[in-house]
């Protein structure tokens, strides 16, 4: 069957975020990682999502990536392409977000491409161009001190202007509130004084689905989660019943936990699942050194039998501050390790590349329940196990669905971007794998 929503997304975290919104909308959904090798079966679907990793690379090689899969999309008869970006509209002044949206318009005869990272459900909303993670502007909210991508402005159509050839407009909340039709004439307004892009407001859902239908008539958008929600529900507009998710049968073998991500909310979750489960704490100096990973599995191997356990590179900003000074903040001009990285890579790559050679190491040991904490972590960890492509299962969270990989002998995965989820968050995903939150399971 063709595709009635074709997606490109930066992050594999993002991916099964967009995911898991789109099948929470009745759309069935299979995310693919990368572009698919030559004779792929692509399951019968409405949507798909091609999951890259290409926030934190090149602007080029991302532009480049990004066309491929595009490309492979359209071929199966994508009737629109989301590219997925962060709700937190996570870019330097370089990109990626500005020349990948520039390229895809420009491939696909884009007039002008909605932009809007808005996603109410998880507390990002977009007013008169500005973003919001909560109550306080973006530039007030932890992510102001990112340790990749520091965002320091919430003007979204200034941030996009900084990172794109042509201007960028904006689609104030007063239009978005007339309805789809008085977006779309705001668009073609944008188009015709020149502006290839416009960040487009939305602080409720209804914002969204107007958003959806309008950017559903055109042929490429950009936005976070919450778009695609707009989207999927324009997609289905007279089409057959709601498909449900799958329920997934039970997955046998040792369950695991690996935490890259620094964010305030992964921390509080590791703190929180500590007193149930034995957690190991990895020293980045040991891990960039190449003694961490050997001693990670040594610690894991007998526990595994036992139940659930959790590693974590995870440190608090101050922490991650000092480690940067020691080795070398991660540098956006080199572009990231796939599986692991040699000594002298910059030092998030060597990190990632740390924490995928335990992963490969934790399923040659026989765990086939994983959840990834970190897009960037969670990027090198699929890559290393070879993983192709999901079909995508329950929520467990808001932008966190079970995932089952498509393979002889399916895994079970939760991908989670650092920020998302509550306190109780890998308790709730032991649970939804079939594995015990205690030491019983």
């Amino acid at each position: 069957m063709s595709l009635r929503l074709g997606c490109i997304a930066d992050d594999y975290t993002g991916a099964s975020d967009l995911a898991n919104t789109l099948s929470r909308q009745g759309l069935r959904t299979v995310q693919t990682v990368g572009v698919p090798r030559p004779g792929f079966a692509l399951p019968a679907a409405g949507a798909a999502v091609v999951a890259l990793k290409i926030r934190a690379v090149p602007a080029a090689g991302a532009v480049a990536r990004a066309l491929d899969a595009a490309a492979w999309l359209r071929a199966r008869g994508a009737a629109h392409l989301m590219y997925k970006i962060c709700s937190t509209f996570d870019s330097t002044d370089a990109g990626n977000i500005g020349p990948v949206t520039e390229a895809l318009a420009a491939a696909f005869g884009a007039a002008c491409v909605p932009v809007t990272p808005a996603f109410p459900e998880t507390g990002r909303t977009v007013f008169q161009g500005h973003l919001f993670v909560g109550r306080v502007p973006l530039d007030e909210s932890p992510l102001r001190d990112h340790p990749l991508n520091p965002m320091r402005d919430a003007d979204l159509v200034r941030v996009l202007a900084r990172q794109c050839t042509s201007p960028v407009g904006l689609v104030p909340f007063a239009t978005v509130e007339e309805g789809p039709e008085a977006i779309g004439r705001a668009l073609a307004a944008c188009a015709a004084a020149g502006e290839r892009a416009a960040i487009v407001d939305a602080v409720a859902e209804r914002h969204l689905r107007a958003l959806g239908a309008a950017a559903y008539a055109l042929p490429v958008s950009t936005g976070a989660s919450g778009l695609g929600l707009g989207l999927a529900h324009a997609a289905r507009a007279g089409a057959e019943a709601a498909a449900e998710p799958p329920a997934f049968a039970p997955v046998p073998g040792p369950c695991a936990i690996l935490a890259g991500s620094c964010s305030a909310a992964t921390l509080t979750q590791i703190a929180a699942i500590e007193s149930t489960i034995p957690v190991r704490r990895l020293e980045v100096a040991a891990l960039v050194g190449g003694d961490g990973v050997a001693e990670a599995l040594a610690w894991a191997a007998p526990r595994l039998a036992d139940g659930p356990l959790l590693l974590a590179s995870s440190a608090s900003p101050a922490e991650v501050a000092a480690v940067q000074a020691a080795h070398g903040a991660q540098s956006r001009s080199q572009s990231r390790s796939q599986s692991g990285a040699p000594p002298g890579a910059p030092l998030g790559a060597r990190i990632e590349g740390a924490l995928a050679r335990i992963a490969g190491g934790l399923a040659a040991a026989g765990v086939r329940r994983l959840i990834v904490a970190g897009g960037e972590t969670a990027g090198a960890v699929i890559d290393a196990l070879g993983i192709e492509a999901f079909e995508i299962g329950a929520e467990i969270a808001p932008g966190v669905p079970l995932l089952r990989s498509i393979e002889a002998a399916p895994r079970l995965f939760a991908l989670k971007s650092g920020n998302f989820g509550g306190p109780d968050f890998f308790a709730r995903a032991l649970v939804a794998m079939g594995a015990s939150p205690g030491r019983a399971g």
